[in-house]
Protein backbone atom coordinates (compact mmCIF):
# COMPACT_ATOMS: atom_id res chain seq x y z
CA UNK A 1 0.00 0.00 0.00
CA UNK A 2 1.65 2.98 -0.86
CA UNK A 3 1.45 6.54 1.18
CA UNK A 4 -1.35 7.94 -0.71
CA UNK A 5 -3.19 4.48 -0.49
CA UNK A 6 -2.76 4.38 3.06
CA UNK A 7 -4.29 8.43 3.48
CA UNK A 8 -7.03 7.54 1.80
CA UNK A 9 -7.78 3.97 3.49
CA UNK A 10 -7.78 6.16 6.25
CA UNK A 11 -9.69 8.59 5.78
CA UNK A 12 -12.61 6.47 4.97
CA UNK A 13 -12.71 4.65 8.13
CA UNK A 14 -16.18 5.03 9.72
CA UNK A 15 -16.02 7.62 13.10
CA UNK A 16 -19.08 7.92 15.37
CA UNK A 17 -21.47 6.22 13.28
CA UNK A 18 -23.67 5.33 15.55
CA UNK A 19 -25.72 7.56 17.90
CA UNK A 20 -24.17 9.28 20.64
CA UNK A 21 -25.52 9.01 24.24
CA UNK A 22 -27.27 12.42 25.36
CA UNK A 23 -25.63 14.68 27.67
CA UNK A 24 -26.16 18.16 28.88
CA UNK A 25 -23.34 19.65 29.15
CA UNK A 26 -25.39 22.00 31.40
CA UNK A 27 -26.98 19.83 33.86
CA UNK A 28 -23.16 18.27 35.18
CA UNK A 29 -22.53 17.01 38.56
CA UNK A 30 -20.63 19.62 40.99
CA UNK A 31 -17.32 16.62 41.65
CA UNK A 32 -15.92 14.85 38.14
CA UNK A 33 -15.84 11.30 39.78
CA UNK A 34 -19.96 11.27 39.46
CA UNK A 35 -20.25 12.18 35.96
CA UNK A 36 -17.22 9.28 35.07
CA UNK A 37 -18.59 6.91 37.37
CA UNK A 38 -21.64 7.16 35.19
CA UNK A 39 -19.98 7.51 31.85
CA UNK A 40 -18.14 4.54 32.91
CA UNK A 41 -21.52 2.23 33.63
CA UNK A 42 -22.94 3.07 30.64
CA UNK A 43 -20.03 1.83 28.57
CA UNK A 44 -20.02 -1.27 30.35
CA UNK A 45 -23.45 -1.88 30.04
CA UNK A 46 -23.51 -1.06 26.35
CA UNK A 47 -21.07 -3.87 26.53
CA UNK A 48 -17.71 -1.89 25.70
CA UNK A 49 -14.75 -4.13 25.91
CA UNK A 50 -13.09 -3.33 28.82
CA UNK A 51 -14.50 -0.22 29.75
CA UNK A 52 -12.39 0.01 32.77
CA UNK A 53 -9.14 0.27 30.62
CA UNK A 54 -6.84 3.33 31.11
CA UNK A 55 -3.71 4.27 29.08
CA UNK A 56 -1.40 5.78 31.44
CA UNK A 57 1.02 8.36 30.41
CA UNK A 58 3.74 9.21 32.06
CA UNK A 59 7.11 11.31 31.50
CA UNK A 60 10.79 9.54 31.31
CA UNK A 61 14.27 11.25 30.55
CA UNK A 62 13.53 10.02 26.36
CA UNK A 63 10.51 12.04 26.64
CA UNK A 64 6.58 11.22 27.29
CA UNK A 65 5.78 7.49 27.34
CA UNK A 66 2.31 5.44 27.66
CA UNK A 67 0.49 2.33 28.15
CA UNK A 68 -2.79 0.59 28.76
CA UNK A 69 -3.58 -0.85 32.55
CA UNK A 70 -6.81 -1.64 33.98
CA UNK A 71 -8.67 0.66 36.39
CA UNK A 72 -8.28 -0.67 39.91
CA UNK A 73 -10.65 1.71 41.72
CA UNK A 74 -11.80 5.42 41.79
CA UNK A 75 -13.20 7.68 44.38
CA UNK A 76 -13.69 11.29 45.48
CA UNK A 77 -10.14 11.09 46.19
CA UNK A 78 -8.89 9.84 42.74
CA UNK A 79 -8.50 6.98 40.25
CA UNK A 80 -6.64 3.74 40.70
CA UNK A 81 -4.06 1.64 39.20
CA UNK A 82 -0.89 -1.01 40.27
CA UNK A 83 2.54 -1.94 39.02
CA UNK A 84 5.21 -2.64 40.61
CA UNK A 85 7.69 0.00 41.95
CA UNK A 86 11.05 -1.17 39.72
CA UNK A 87 8.72 -1.30 36.05
CA UNK A 88 9.02 1.60 33.48
CA UNK A 89 5.74 3.26 35.22
CA UNK A 90 6.91 3.16 38.82
CA UNK A 91 10.65 4.37 38.02
CA UNK A 92 8.73 7.10 35.94
CA UNK A 93 6.40 8.17 38.31
CA UNK A 94 9.34 7.76 41.14
CA UNK A 95 11.16 10.76 39.12
CA UNK A 96 8.02 12.93 38.69
CA UNK A 97 4.61 11.74 39.75
CA UNK A 98 2.49 14.14 37.08
CA UNK A 99 0.42 11.97 35.15
CA UNK A 100 -2.34 11.81 32.53
CA UNK A 101 -5.18 9.23 32.31
CA UNK A 102 -7.13 8.61 29.33
CA UNK A 103 -10.18 6.57 28.59
CA UNK A 104 -11.70 6.28 25.23
CA UNK A 105 -14.74 4.54 24.27
CA UNK A 106 -15.40 4.54 20.96
CA UNK A 107 -18.93 2.98 20.42
CA UNK A 108 -20.11 5.91 22.83
CA UNK A 109 -18.25 8.14 21.44
CA UNK A 110 -16.68 9.00 24.81
CA UNK A 111 -13.54 10.27 26.10
CA UNK A 112 -12.65 11.40 29.59
CA UNK A 113 -8.73 12.88 30.23
CA UNK A 114 -7.36 12.77 33.61
CA UNK A 115 -4.49 14.96 34.73
CA UNK A 116 -2.99 14.62 38.38
CA UNK A 117 -0.37 13.76 40.29
CA UNK A 118 0.42 10.03 41.56
CA UNK A 119 0.94 8.98 44.79
CA UNK A 120 1.77 5.37 46.69
CA UNK A 121 -0.80 4.10 48.74
CA UNK A 122 0.40 2.43 51.66
CA UNK A 123 1.66 -1.18 51.51
CA UNK A 124 -1.22 -2.82 53.13
CA UNK A 125 -3.59 -1.58 50.66
CA UNK A 126 -1.42 -2.71 47.80
CA UNK A 127 -0.68 -5.85 49.36
CA UNK A 128 -4.52 -6.52 49.59
CA UNK A 129 -5.01 -5.56 46.10
CA UNK A 130 -2.01 -8.02 45.26
CA UNK A 131 -3.73 -10.88 47.00
CA UNK A 132 -7.24 -10.39 45.29
CA UNK A 133 -5.54 -11.05 42.15
CA UNK A 134 -5.87 -14.23 40.03
CA UNK A 135 -3.41 -16.92 40.84
CA UNK A 136 -1.86 -16.19 36.66
CA UNK A 137 -1.93 -12.90 37.44
CA UNK A 138 0.16 -12.84 41.02
CA UNK A 139 2.65 -15.22 39.40
CA UNK A 140 3.47 -13.16 36.57
CA UNK A 141 3.85 -10.54 38.76
CA UNK A 142 5.80 -12.11 41.03
CA UNK A 143 8.61 -12.81 38.41
CA UNK A 144 8.89 -9.60 37.65
CA UNK A 145 11.53 -8.11 35.29
CA UNK A 146 8.97 -5.81 33.12
CA UNK A 147 10.54 -4.52 29.92
CA UNK A 148 13.74 -6.22 30.87
CA UNK A 149 15.38 -8.25 27.87
CA UNK A 150 14.39 -11.78 27.71
CA UNK A 151 16.02 -14.35 26.00
CA UNK A 152 13.12 -16.24 24.28
CA UNK A 153 10.19 -17.75 25.63
CA UNK A 154 11.47 -20.80 27.03
CA UNK A 155 13.55 -18.58 29.73
CA UNK A 156 10.26 -16.84 30.49
CA UNK A 157 7.79 -19.97 31.19
CA UNK A 158 10.96 -21.04 33.37
CA UNK A 159 10.30 -18.64 35.84
CA UNK A 160 6.88 -18.15 35.56
CA UNK A 161 6.14 -21.98 36.17
CA UNK A 162 8.63 -21.38 39.17
CA UNK A 163 6.91 -18.50 40.25
CA UNK A 164 3.03 -20.25 40.09
CA UNK A 165 4.63 -23.35 42.05
CA UNK A 166 5.83 -20.49 44.55
CA UNK A 167 2.17 -18.89 44.89
CA UNK A 168 0.46 -22.09 44.89
CA UNK A 169 2.34 -23.22 48.00
CA UNK A 170 2.29 -19.82 49.66
CA UNK A 171 -1.07 -17.97 49.17
CA UNK A 172 0.49 -14.93 50.90
CA UNK A 173 3.22 -14.56 48.63
CA UNK A 174 3.91 -11.07 47.50
CA UNK A 175 5.56 -9.17 44.59
CA UNK A 176 8.45 -7.21 45.96
CA UNK A 177 7.88 -3.70 45.28
CA UNK A 178 3.92 -4.34 43.93
CA UNK A 179 2.36 -0.82 44.98
CA UNK A 180 -1.13 0.85 43.88
CA UNK A 181 -0.88 4.04 42.85
CA UNK A 182 -3.58 6.92 43.17
CA UNK A 183 -3.94 9.69 40.74
CA UNK A 184 -4.96 12.74 42.60
CA UNK A 185 -6.46 15.06 39.61
CA UNK A 186 -6.39 18.11 39.16
CA UNK A 187 -8.02 18.83 35.99
CA UNK A 188 -10.87 16.20 34.21
CA UNK A 189 -12.44 16.79 31.37
CA UNK A 190 -15.42 14.91 29.42
CA UNK A 191 -16.05 14.93 25.58
CA UNK A 192 -18.83 13.85 23.61
CA UNK A 193 -18.63 13.31 19.90
CA UNK A 194 -21.24 14.55 17.90
CA UNK A 195 -21.80 13.20 14.39
CA UNK A 196 -21.44 17.06 12.78
CA UNK A 197 -18.37 17.70 14.71
CA UNK A 198 -19.60 19.75 17.34
CA UNK A 199 -18.44 17.57 19.65
CA UNK A 200 -18.85 18.85 23.50
CA UNK A 201 -16.24 18.90 26.06
CA UNK A 202 -16.63 20.04 30.05
CA UNK A 203 -13.53 20.55 31.57
CA UNK A 204 -13.78 20.35 35.66
CA UNK A 205 -10.65 22.33 37.17
CA UNK A 206 -9.05 22.17 40.73
CA UNK A 207 -8.79 26.24 41.93
CA UNK A 208 -5.67 27.49 43.97
CA UNK A 209 -5.96 24.80 46.47
CA UNK A 210 -4.10 22.30 44.04
CA UNK A 211 -5.20 18.16 44.35
CA UNK A 212 -7.20 18.83 47.68
CA UNK A 213 -9.27 22.53 46.08
CA UNK A 214 -12.47 22.92 45.39
CA UNK A 215 -13.58 22.20 41.71
CA UNK A 216 -15.05 24.67 38.76
CA UNK A 217 -16.68 23.83 35.91
CA UNK A 218 -17.61 24.88 32.38
CA UNK A 219 -17.29 24.00 28.62
CA UNK A 220 -14.43 24.07 25.85
CA UNK A 221 -14.88 24.95 22.59
CA UNK A 222 -14.75 21.58 20.23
Amino acid sequence: MTAQNTREWLRSLPVFETPAPDFDPVQVPEQPVELFLGWLRDAADAGVPAAHAVTVATSTPDGPTSRVVILKDVDADGWQFATNQTSPKGRALAADPRTALTFFWPSRGRQVRVLGVAEALPAAESAEDFLARPVASRAASIVGKQSEALSGPAEYREAADAARELVQAEPGALAAGWTVYRVRPTVVEFWQASRDRAHVRVEYRRDAGGVTGAWTHGMLWP
